[in-house]
């Protein structure tokens, strides 16, 4: 009895107390924060019924203007003034304008750089002509995505290029004999190369859905005229300036990066 009470009196040994580690410094707890993912803001959930942020559409970016795309708003009033003129001269004198400024193999040997210019002062058909519409608005929407001097440089780009690829056959053609002299003096003129051009181009930086798409139609009908054999050269023309926009597409998508540090090209 007297052990047991011994025992009952002795106190229980008490828990060592964990030692309290010093306080790292401040610097240290930032740099292992550093690594810590940060935690998001709440994210806002719609619910059933509630009503949806509006999208915005602004239909009028679709067309040049002096301040978003003022190099293609340039080209477009020297167009329309171009085509009022026409509508107005004397059918001699457009016709010498044209003969002028046609970039035929003879004017090509001549005077190359000014008629490769002048020709792209012209529509063929007038302001009503598919190639203008699609001019202000392809011109347009690549301006604002590449710049305005990267996308004349596309445009020019594409209206030099396949002229020269299908003038220079006919020079060879009439050289050898197997076209007449005549061929020498074809009037040639007008935007049409530099739109294809533009538009296979731009057509890299669409988005799939939009992309193919675009070209197949563009191509489509580009074949069509082709089949139709009404001004052959000229067709052949048109899809070679759609291939030489679509060949540019490395370019053009490093244009469109640097152009906006946040954009995504589409695959």
């Amino acid at each position: 009895m007297e052990r047991t009470a011994r025992a009952a009196s002795t106190p229980a040994p008490q828990p060592l107390a964990a030692a309290s580690p010093a306080p790292l410094p401040a610097a240290e707890v930032a740099a292992l924060l550093d690594g810590v993912p940060r935690q998001r803001g709440p994210v806002a959930i719609p619910l059933p019924g509630a009503a949806r942020p509006a999208l915005r559409l602004r239909p009028w970016r679709l067309l040049p203007s002096p301040t978003g795309t003022p190099v293609t708003f340039t080209y477009t009033v020297i167009l329309a003034l171009t085509s009022v003129f026409a509508s107005y001269a004397s059918p001699r004198l457009l016709y010498a304008l044209y003969q002028d400024s046609s970039t035929d193999v003879a004017h090509l040997l001549r005077t190359p750089v000014f008629v490769l210019l002048a020709s792209a002062l012209w529509i063929a058909g007038g302001l009503l002509s598919p190639y203008a519409l699609a001019f202000v608005l392809v011109l347009t929407a690549l301006e604002r995505r590449i710049g305005g001097a990267r996308a004349i440089l596309v445009f020019l780009t594409g209206h030099v290029l396949a002229t020269l690829a299908t003038e220079v056959p006919v020079g060879l053609a009439v050289l050898v004999g197997h076209l007449p002299h005549t061929s020498l003096h074809r009037l040639d003129y007008g935007i049409s190369f530099g739109v294809a051009a533009s538009i296979g181009a731009l057509s890299g930086i669409l988005t799939p859905w939009l992309r193919w798409p675009l070209l197949a139609l563009v191509a489509y009908d580009l074949v069509e005229d082709l089949i139709a054999f009404e001004d052959p050269m000229t067709n052949w023309g048109h899809l070679i300036s759609l291939g030489i926009g679509a060949a540019l597409w490395p370019v053009v998508r490093r244009w469109y990066r640097e152009r906006g540090p946040a954009a995504a090209v589409p695959s």
